[in-house]
C-alpha cells in the first residue's frame, strides 16, 4: 500500500512519537515518584501529599530538572563538538576529507529561512541558534533543578529537626552535584557509545547509521 506523504502523521511522525512517549515516562515518573515522596513522608509519621501537591513539591521538580539539564548538556555538546571533531567510520561524525553542505555559508534564497534573507547580525546569530537554544534550555533546567534541590534538601532537614541551608551554602554542596554528575556522565556515555558503535554496527533505515554495505572506516 503506498503511503500518502501529505499525511500529518507521516510528515511529523517522529517528533510525536517522541513527544508522546515522553509524556508517557513523564506521567509514569509523577506516579511512582509520588508515591516514593509517600512512603518517605509515612516513614516519618507526616501526612501524604495529594498528586496536585506533588506535583508542586520540590521533590518533582528535582527529579524532573535534574534530567532535563543533563539531556540539554549533552545535546548543546554534541552540537558543538561535531562542528570541529572527527570520528573516523562513525556514522555520526562529518567526513574526514570532504566539505560538507553544513559547512557552506549560507545564500539567499526564495526558500530560505527569514534570518538568511535578512543577513547581518540576525544572520550571524541564526548561523548558531540550535547550540544557542539548547545551551538556554541546559541553564533554565540547571537553575530549576537548583531550585528544586535545595527545597527538597531542606524539607528533609525541616524532618530531621536540623538546620536549613542558604543557595550559597547549597551551591558548593556535594549532595546538588552528585545529583548533576550522575547524570551528566551517563549523557556522554550514551553519545559515546552511538558515535563508536555505528563504526561496526548497522541499522537497516536509520539516519543514525551507515549504509549495510559501507566499509567500517568510512564516514
Amino acid at each position: 500500500m503506498q503511503t500518502n506523504k501529505n499525511n500529518f502523521f507521516y510528515r511529523n511522525g517522529l517528533s510525536l512519537v517522541v513527544l508522546g512517549l515522553f509524556t508517557l515516562f513523564l506521567f509514569c515518573q509523577l506516579i511512582t515518584g509520588w508515591h516514593v515522596k509517600n512512603n518517605e513522608l509515612s516513614e516519618v509519621k507526616l501526612p501524604s501529599l495529594t498528586l496536585i501537591q506533588y506535583i508542586l513539591s520540590p521533590h518533582f521538580m528535582q527529579a524532573t530538572f535534574e534530567n532535563w539539564e543533563s539531556e540539554f548538556l549533552q545535546m548543546c555538546m554534541y552540537v558543538l563538538l561535531t562542528v570541529s571533531l572527527r570520528q573516523k567510520g562513525s556514522a555520526e561524525s562529518k567526513s574526514l576529507t570532504e566539505k560538507e553542505d553544513v559547512d557552506k555559508e549560507p545564500e539567499a534564497h526564495k526558500n530560505a529561512p527569514w534570518p538568511v534573507k535578512k543577513g547581518g547580525f540576525i544572520l550571524s546569530v541564526y548561523k548558531h541558534s540550535l547550540s544557542v537554544s539548547l545551551g538556554i534550555l541546559f541553564l533554565l533546567s540547571f537553575t530549576f533543578h537548583f531550585i528544586g534541590s535545595l527545597n527538597n534538601y531542606n524539607e528533609e532537614q525541616i524532618q530531621k529537626h536540623l538546620a536549613k541551608l542558604d543557595w550559597k551554602d547549597y551551591i558548593v554542596n556535594s549532595q546538588f552535584w552528585f545529583e548533576s554528575f550522575q547524570n551528566w556522565q551517563s549523557e556522554f556515555l550514551a553519545v559515546a557509545s552511538l558515535v563508536i558503535l555505528s563504526i561496526w554496527f548497522r541499522e537497516k533505515g536509520s539516519p543514525q547509521s551507515k549504509p549495510v554495505d559501507a566499509p567500517y572506516d568510512e564516514n
